[in-house]
């Protein structure tokens, strides 16, 4: 059993520390200036076209769910009458 696991340990480290790592470029001074700039956008829509589209989605989903709790709050405060 204990063989097993540390069959496991071995494998799991050769695998995270033998891989070859990607150099990857820092982009956080671009990101700082792209939302410090005064473009007169809110900060929550200087991301892009992605962000426009995320807060108009989300902005949909809360006014179509809010509809609907209104609409079943009046179903139920009146009931049908059965006959």
């Amino acid at each position: 059993m204990n063989r097993h696991i540390f069959a496991l340990q071995q494998v799991a480290r050769r695998s995270f520390s033998g891989s070859a790592r990607r150099q990857m470029e820092n982009n956080v001074p671009q990101k700082q200036k792209m939302f410090q700039e005064d473009n007169g956008l809110p900060v929550h829509l200087k991301g892009g076209t992605a962000d426009a589209l995320l807060y108009r989605t989300t902005m949909a989903l809360t006014v179509l769910g809010a509809g609907y709790v209104v609409y079943e709050l009046v179903k139920a405060a009146f009931p049908q009458k059965k006959d």
